[in-house]
């Protein structure tokens, strides 16, 4: 707990003066977002929220340690992406219910999740595999429609912990007895980060 609100910390202070520029034109440029960036956020805060709720599904039902503190880091990266939100004056589009989004596309998809979540455990240690594995998707195309430093910060911050879910969530698959076959990511992609340790996600 101590390490996730130093990480907090961290990730507070790196986006937050990530746009302080003593160039007044440069920091004007800054603060102003265009609409592909705003909606990467938006989408990037359910998507974040979806990823919670679905493991604190799986956690209820089935009670396997994992989802509990991989839901926990979904909670702080929650925050980190509405420090931004609010940084930037962008409505939070967060519903308070767990399960629910505004976002039709991530509401089928948590749907669609969490029915695979209910069959058994192996498939719930599966979908968290899915879910790691579009992250670091969508962020890795977050970073190729923005410069922005603090925009880019988030992302590799959050992108460093989805590949630290994914490799958690992949070795319990294996320890069950299961397997998993990357839906967003190359085939090599996800061996390489499955076959690595995992990283200390801070800021450098």
């Amino acid at each position: 707990m101590r390490k996730m609100i130093l990480v907090t910390v961290i990730v507070f202070l790196a986006i937050t003066v990530g746009c302080t520029n003593d160039n007044n034109e440069n920091s004007i440029i800054d603060i102003v977002l265009t609409q592909d960036e705003i909606n990467d956020l938006l989408f990037l805060r359910e998507e974040e929220k979806l990823a919670r709720d679905v493991y604190l599904y799986s956690y209820d039902k089935y009670g396997t340690i994992v989802f509990n503190n991989i839901a926990s880091s979904e909670s702080s990266h929650m925050n980190s992406v509405l420090i931004l939100l609010n940084k930037y004056n962008i409505e939070d589009p967060i519903l308070e219910n767990r399960g629910e989004f505004r976002n039709t596309t991530l509401q089928k998809i948590y749907n669609d999740l969490i029915e695979l979540s209910d069959i058994s455990l192996l498939e719930a240690l599966r979908v968290g595999n899915i879910i790691e594995d579009l992250d670091i998707k969508d962020l890795t195309l977050n970073e190729s429609r923005t410069e922005k430093i603090d925009l880019l910060s988030l992302y590799d911050f959050l992108k460093c912990g989805s590949q630290n879910h994914l490799r958690n969530f992949n070795n319990q698959l294996i320890s069950n007895g299961g397997n998993y076959v990357p839906e967003y990511l190359t085939q090599i992609a996800f061996e390489t980060i499955v076959n690595s340790t995992n990283e200390w996600c801070g800021f450098n």
